[in-house]
């Protein structure tokens, strides 16, 4: 459901709502499943989901209301104060680990500015100045790239060049296709016609 501008809940329900997000977290804490967190407290599986990942992320905290959606935003100086907190990483706000979400930047706003926002105001704020979200790159770190490049240039060649071209006069549409690990012949799948060989280095 969405409110109108300027928010549609009373504080009253909106003190409601949080008490109810606040006895998750003390059941999460606990180990409870999602799904008797959710009948017990008379609220949807996905809602709790939503909760338990702010919970994980940024603790009690998180699950307090952001207050009224009409709050103040937050000026260049206080965003100033807050690029500075985010530079010195998540463990020195105590976190776990080295990764900033939605959910930790809220909690430091709170916690550093007294500014209570909501997560979707939060990634608007840092869109608005210049933030973006970034995946990391999974690559292993066991990765050998001169392997990799010296496979690329001398084993993939030959690869290419062992494919045998289907005979004329087949009346197969896929072609046989000399196996890299066992040098055997082995028929391609019935898909073949559309699907590329994908060769990838150990």
């Amino acid at each position: 459901m969405r409110y109108p501008e300027g928010g549609g809940l009373t504080p009253e329900r909106r003190a409601s709502r949080e008490k109810i997000r606040l006895q998750a977290g003390e059941r999460f804490a606990a180990g409870e499943k999602t799904a008797v967190i959710a009948k017990d407290l008379r609220v949807s599986v996905r809602s709790v989901e939503r909760w338990r990942r702010a919970w994980r992320e940024g603790g009690t905290e998180a699950l307090r209301s952001a207050g009224p959606a009409n709050v103040p935003t937050v000026t260049d100086g206080q965003f100033a104060v807050l690029e500075e907190e985010l530079g010195k990483g998540p463990a020195a706000h105590g976190f776990e680990d080295e990764r900033w979400t939605l959910a930790r930047v809220q909690t430091v706003l709170r916690r550093r500015l007294r500014v209570s926002l909501s997560v979707a105001t939060v990634w608007r704020m840092l869109k608005r100045h210049g933030w973006s979200w970034q995946a990391p790159a999974r690559r292993a770190l066991e990765r050998d790239e001169h392997a990799v490049e010296l496979w690329k240039k001398e084993v993939w060649p030959r690869v290419k060049a062992s494919r045998r071209p289907m005979a004329p006069g087949s009346s197969s549409s896929c072609a046989v296709r000399r196996c890299v690990s066992c040098g055997g012949e082995r028929p391609s799948p019935p898909t073949c016609r559309s699907r590329e060989v994908e060769l990838r280095a150990a």
